[in-house]
């Protein structure tokens, strides 16, 4: 179980030239969860990163006591998440909208001894996850569109986080939430109020100047209203 608030840095933002580095420094700063963003080009436009980074990082993510949390921006998820549950993910998390059977996604997930999470985006109700509720470990709320990093925080999604919470509770599954999307120090407080448990930051941390000052000072501002 990952203690929360968790800061979750997002590798999409960081110097791909520095990785392993960069990894090393955010996690010596306290993030304990790695996230890496996978796109297919098809589900969201762009293309980024495969099963074979999610390898490459395993061993030191995980000699360091971490955690690999993959959010799969991609169509047909369950074609690919034997790959990635080989490679090394801990938590593998995909879209309604990507699959015609979320259902079986997340089971085949969890059948491969991962974590399964569902992903609400900004335009999907809290309503989508009314019959899956109890069967998810996680439940990722998108603050941004996906596809891109840097984007703003969308008003509100503070709300949807609080929504699905509650949701949550009602069925009896205390399941993290997860929050990712324009998450910084000024709005890292109300998104954890709202009871969002782990943080995804990218921009925030990695183009800061100083990702391991930026990681503790994110997490200091999200611990400051627990």
């Amino acid at each position: 179980m990952i203690p929360t608030p968790a800061i979750a840095p997002s590798i999409l933002s960081s110097d791909f030239a520095r990785l392993g580095e960069q990894i090393e420094t955010v996690m010596d700063a306290g993030a304990r969860v790695i996230h890496v963003d996978v796109m297919d080009g098809h589900f969201v436009p762009p293309i980024t990163i495969g099963p074979l980074i999610v390898e490459a990082i395993r061993d030191l993510v995980k000699g360091r006591g971490g955690t690999l949390d993959v959010h799969l921006m991609i169509e047909r998820p369950e074609r690919h998440v034997e790959a990635f549950a080989k490679a090394g993910a801990d938590v593998i998390t995909i879209h309604p909208e990507a699959t015609p059977n979320i259902h079986y996604g997340l089971k085949l997930i969890r059948d491969l001894g991962c974590r399964a999470g569902v992903v609400i985006n900004p335009a999907t109700p809290v309503s989508t996850l009314d019959e899956i509720a109890g069967d998810v470990d996680y439940v990722l709320v998108m603050s941004v569109n996906p596809g891109f990093g840097g984007q703003r925080f969308i008003p509100r999604s503070e709300h949807k986080v609080g929504a699905v919470r509650a949701l949550l509770d009602r069925a009896g599954n205390r399941a993290p939430v997860e929050i990712d999307g324009g998450i910084d120090r000024q709005n890292v407080g109300c998104v954890v109020a709202a009871g969002a448990g782990i943080i995804v930051a990218g921009s925030a941390i990695f183009h800061s100047g100083d990702p391991e000052r930026a990681t503790r000072e994110l997490k200091a501002a999200a611990m400051s209203t627990v």
